[in-house]
């Protein structure tokens, strides 16, 4: 990020074009004093002053104050991971604060804006209170409105469309939600096949299988991240609840996912657990809660997005992402958000004071620590 700076950038640009300060000071109808103060930074030109200087220069007047009113992918990564850090070790208004001085500076750069929506989406729990709560909620949902509207890039405002429709659902507002993704679900060919395709005519059979690769982990991710609603939907039938949630386990297990992405597999055996719970079937609920205390307390946890030997060729795909393959939130964060789902789960009320669900938290409250 570049603060304004007129004299830096002056005194840059007259020792490239070899000039003296006489002679712009003549060019621009000043005295040599001023030019020397500007340089110095003891006043600024006159505001009438900087067309001409900018085109004296060849370049805008942005460049010329040294403003920049877009940030590059690196800067938008670091800015986010610095702020997500301080949502778990600072008071959530401060941060909050932060985040807003941030959006107004930055008004007009929605990459930036995405992500600033997807920071609070991530931590407006943290806020003190269902109200407050629900405003951080309410202020993402006015940031994606203005990124859908005056945004042109289609994956910045689809990006941004989602998480409207999410902040609405926690809101508990399914009629907006249904507005804004209606006529989102048409099916379409598979644009990785048709690209490894175009790929393996050329000879580049690398690249195909690369495309291929990103295409199975991004679809195989996107089943599994599905599945747990599908798991509340059919949870009162228990013979087809029994049939999904073995199909997904043997889906899980084939693909290592308990390493390869356990983020997903929490919520997989979280969920369970739950309709375990409402089934009245407690040993089974407990049983998913052990599946899931065995990830969290597991010595390869890992929060970041990686590849593994069937997933060899992903990780240039996870290098192009915003936030490159970093979790959106700080780690602390993550790690009191999976205590708390199964220490504060009204579902497992019933049995929280049997010796196996109390060991079950023991291990996890050991592993992750004094949060």
């Amino acid at each position: 990020m570049k603060e304004i700076n007129i004299a830096k950038t002056l005194i840059t640009k007259r020792k490239e074009k070899a000039i003296t300060q006489d002679k712009l000071a003549e060019y621009i109808g000043v005295s040599k004093a001023s030019v020397s103060k500007w340089e110095t930074g003891q006043s600024y030109p006159d505001i009438t002053f900087l067309p001409q200087l900018a085109a004296y220069f060849n370049i805008s007047i942005d460049e010329l104050i040294g403003y920049e009113p877009q940030m590059t992918k690196d800067d938008i990564k670091k800015l986010y991971n610095k702020l997500a850090g301080e949502f778990s070790s600072k008071p959530f208004e401060e941060v909050l604060d932060k985040c807003h001085e941030v959006i107004k500076k930055y008004y007009s750069c929605f990459p930036l804006l995405v992500q600033m929506a997807v920071l609070l989406t991530n931590h407006y729990m943290l806020a003190n209170g269902k109200e407050a709560q629900e405003s951080v909620l309410h202020e993402v949902i006015d940031l994606c409105q203005r990124i859908r509207t005056e945004e042109d890039d289609v994956c910045v405002t689809n990006e941004a469309n989602s998480l409207e429709a999410t902040c609405y659902l926690m809101l508990q507002h399914p009629e907006e939600v249904q507005e804004l993704l209606n006529g989102t679900m048409k099916p379409k060919p598979s644009d990785e096949v048709i690209l490894a395709s175009a790929y393996q005519m050329t000879g580049n059979i690398q690249k195909a299988k690369e495309v291929l690769q990103v295409g199975i982990y991004h679809h195989l991710i996107n089943m599994m991240d599905i599945l747990p609603s599908y798991f509340i939907l059919n949870q009162d039938v228990s013979k087809q609840f029994e049939n999904i949630l073995q199909r997904t386990i043997s889906t899980a297990e084939l693909f290592n996912l308990n390493k390869l992405h356990p983020g997903v597999m929490l919520k997989i055996y979280l969920t369970a657990a739950q309709c375990y719970a409402m089934q009245n079937n407690q040993d089974k609920a407990i049983d998913m809660i052990r599946k899931y205390a065995d990830i969290c307390t597991s010595e390869s946890l890992s929060f970041e997005l990686h590849g593994d030997e069937f997933f060899d060729s992903i990780d240039n795909w996870f290098a192009e992402f915003d936030l490159g393959n970093q979790a959106p939130r700080d780690e602390k964060v993550i790690k009191r958000s999976i205590l708390q789902a199964i220490t504060e789960n009204p579902a497992f009320a019933a049995f929280k004071d049997q010796p196996k669900f109390k060991n079950i938290l023991e291990s996890v409250k050991s592993k992750l620590g004094n949060l």
